[in-house]
């Protein structure tokens, strides 16, 4: 069986490589780029460490306004800092490092510029720090997700570029036949960033730092959201299904449970995520029929996404014990119980019905976090655990035991703010739509805030329990990479791409084993469109 035809199946490092000896160990030809890979991972903490400390910033701010202070530091400069941070700042970080290395892992081949790769470090990061000077300066479109003005669009525009040319030229010479799935998200995700982008973006310059949107009135907004939902579509979810198709059959050892359902998962999500935008716009002046095209799109949206949620889980067939010993793997598959979650909520949250209460409220912040901390954050930090320590060439983390911590951390903060904003949303739903007989409004909207309170802080201490966790990583992480004792170093190929690599590396002697994974065919014939038991 040859090395694409496995590659087609589990995730592989390209161990029957030559290996080459250099003054300080031995690694794999070619010469993988992992520099860029661990300036993207370390700034990925970092990032997260800094967006999550605004987000606790703001959310107390709502439970004691006096912390408001102007004109800089309001909720109303800080939101979309926050934001944008932890969307593309943290997440886009993660992305760049997972898709990087995954791509260069698959295709066993190295980047195609490291000139370039670095170019895209750097404008990324030039990309964030202007946002965050700019931001709490009110210097914004207005648009949300979307609210960097038109220089800094330009510059964005340029680094993504940069960064489909390293990617899908990387791809163009690889040593394989076979396009890994996990790429194929990837590249869908760097494809429509690019088009949602530059679309949403177009504007008229009136100064250096402002500009209106070519697009008028509600045709404007319909762009916007648009834009807004593939966002979250193609950034947050095909993006880091392409880490969840690369990193949970290595950190699990078993192949992906059906590579059948991966490629029909792809592009029924494709096909599907971008007509649902509509659904933002309940009960506005978009055309009904828009509305109800959006809403009846969501609802289809369940399918393929709960696909991708059971092959994710299902990959663990025959691995589950690993779960009461490997807290990263915890991470990755709990990662993946949050997304199907949210990927039930948002579909029933677009019914016009449901979206007569739930629009405006606490609800829909509870929706999107379900899905930034649970889904977004959880899977980035299990990418993150699982690389460090390959990145640096140690066995493993400095400490199992503060990633365990860090895991139930993370869950407890997680429930903690999705529930006390599902129970303020509803209640706030349902206070809004309280009338009394003669027809006058049965409570005040400072009577529903003051209501809102006790959801406030138990959301304040949930998103300050998440940062805490956030702030252990970057010591696990620091000790991992400067602990010099003799246990943690080793340089060896193993250890740089997992601690067995027979059942890591995706070699024929440990994947053509039809019965050893839970029914999966051999991965010749997955890998070739044959039969797969789903």
């Amino acid at each position: 069986m040859s090395n694409q035809n496995s590659s087609g199946v589990l995730p592989h490092s390209d161990s029957s490589n030559k290996r080459v000896s250099n003054q300080s160990g031995t690694y794999n030809s070619p010469e993988y780029n992992i520099k860029v890979i661990k300036q993207f991972s370390i700034m990925t903490i970092v990032w997260g460490i800094v967006g999550m400390l605004v987000g606790v910033i703001i959310a107390a701010q709502l439970m004691w306004p006096d912390l408001n202070v102007g004109p800089y530091l309001h909720f109303g400069r800080l939101r979309p800092l926050h934001t944008n941070v932890v969307v593309f700042a943290f997440g886009g970080c993660a992305l760049f490092a997972a898709s990087y290395h995954a791509v260069q892992r698959t295709c066993q081949a190295p980047l195609i510029s490291n000139r370039l790769a670095a170019f895209t470090f750097w404008g990324w990061q030039l990309v964030i720090v202007l946002a965050a000077v700019t931001l709490p300066l009110g210097i914004t479109s207005a648009k949300e997700y979307a609210e960097l003005e038109w220089p800094i669009d330009i510059l964005i525009t340029i680094v993504w570029v940069a960064y489909a040319i390293v990617f899908f030229g990387t791809i163009v010479k690889r040593k394989v036949k076979h396009i890994y799935v996990a790429n194929w998200f990837f590249g869908a995700f760097i494809i429509a960033v690019a088009v949602l982008h530059i679309v949403n973006s177009m504007a008229v310059p009136v100064s250096l730092f402002k500009s209106y949107s070519i697009y008028p009135g509600t045709i404007d907004a319909m762009v916007q959201w648009w834009y807004g939902h593939n966002a979250v579509g193609f950034f947050l979810t095909a993006g880091f299904l392409g880490i969840m198709y690369y990193f949970v059959p290595k950190q699990a050892e078993r192949p992906v449970y059906s590579y059948r359902l991966s490629i029909v998962h792809f592009w029924a999500l494709i096909a599907i995520y971008i007509w649902a935008g509509p659904h933002h716009l309940h009960y506005s002046a978009l055309p009904d029929w828009a509305q109800s095209l959006g809403m009846a799109m969501s609802i289809l949206l369940l399918a393929p996404s709960w696909g991708g949620m059971i092959n994710g889980m299902m990959t663990l067939s025959g691995a589950w014990h690993k779960l009461r010993t490997d807290p990263t793997l915890r991470f990755l598959v709990v990662s993946l119980s949050f997304y199907g979650m949210s990927t039930f909520e948002g579909p029933m949250m677009s019914i016009k019905t449901v979206n007569a209460l739930s629009h405006n409220t606490d609800w829909t912040i509870g929706h999107v976090h379900s899905g930034a901390l649970g889904w977004v954050a959880m899977i980035s930090i299990g990418c993150l655990y699982h690389l460090i320590p390959r990145l640096y060439g140690r066995t493993k983390m400095y400490s199992e035991n503060l990633i365990n911590v860090h895991f139930w951390m993370s869950t407890i903060g997680t429930v903690l703010y999705i529930a006390s904003m599902w129970v303020n949303g509803i209640a706030q739903g349902l206070m809004w739509r309280a009338f009394n007989s003669d027809g006058s409004l049965t409570y005040s909207f400072a009577e529903s805030v003051e209501a809102s309170y006790p959801g406030y802080f138990v959301r304040f201490v949930g998103g300050f329990i998440f940062f805490a966790g956030m702030l252990l990583m970057a010591y696990n992480t620091w000790r991992t990479i400067y602990d010099e004792t003799p246990q943690a170093l080793d340089q060896s190929p193993q250890a740089l791409e997992g601690s067995s690599p027979q059942a890591v590396d995706g070699s024929p002697q440990a994947l053509d084993q039809s019965s050893q994974y839970g029914g999966e065919s051999s991965p010749e014939s997955s890998a070739k469109g044959g039969p797969v038991n789903v």
